[in-house]
């Protein structure tokens, strides 16, 4: 494949989404030898391309605005996500920690009933338990669908933690999140 071609199918696929070394090896290959092309077509539209080398995913981010500079309109979207789907990534990222931090190897993969579980802790009680896994299993569709979550072949209900999260749900998020369950628990101990 000639240099041109090569930058623009790299270009074409970090379009279609994020680029992991695992899936997309020509892709990986191009961003490795002429990321400087691919970089320069896209920082004429105000986008970065993020590479991580360690986890190895590329991804683009849309460039913060200067101060007195005419912003560009937006090529990245960005997405409103549900209180049950920011709910998910943000445990789902502190899952990953762990495991890191445990000297887990490999990828982090998690039933449907371990995700099920996760998820209770914080909803609000109910009876109908039924509605509860209907629910769950939504936010867990919707998280794949974003990219965040990967089904694995063959093993029904499991599903692989991408880990691109580590890029959008990042350690102050965490520590944000961390502060606010502290507080509700707070509140709920003053209110018993």
């Amino acid at each position: 494949m000639s240099n041109d071609r090569g930058v623009a199918a790299a270009i074409i696929r970090l379009m279609q989404g994020v680029v992991y070394r695992t899936a997309d090896e020509d892709t990986w290959g191009t961003l490795e030898r002429l990321g400087a092309g691919v970089k320069d077509h896209f920082a004429t539209i105000g986008v970065d391309v993020v590479i991580d080398d360690t986890e190895g995913y590329a991804y683009l981010r849309s460039r913060p605005e200067e101060q007195g500079e005419e912003a560009l309109p937006r090529l990245v979207r960005r997405r409103a996500l549900t209180y049950n789907v920011s709910l998910l990534l943000v445990l789902l990222r502190k899952r990953l920690v762990e495991f890191e931090t445990n000297g887990g190897e490999g990828r982090l993969v998690l039933s449907a009933e371990q995700i099920v579980e996760m998820l209770r802790l914080f909803q609000a009680e109910s009876t109908n338990d039924a509605r509860v896994v209907d629910q769950v299993e939504t936010t867990i569709k919707k998280a794949a669908e974003l990219g965040f979550l990967r089904p694995l072949r063959g093993q029904r209900d499991h599903w692989e933690v991408r880990r691109i999260l580590k890029a959008y749900v990042d350690a102050q998020t965490l520590n944000d999140f961390a502060a606010k369950l502290r507080e509700y628990a707070g509140a709920t101990a003053d209110d018993e």
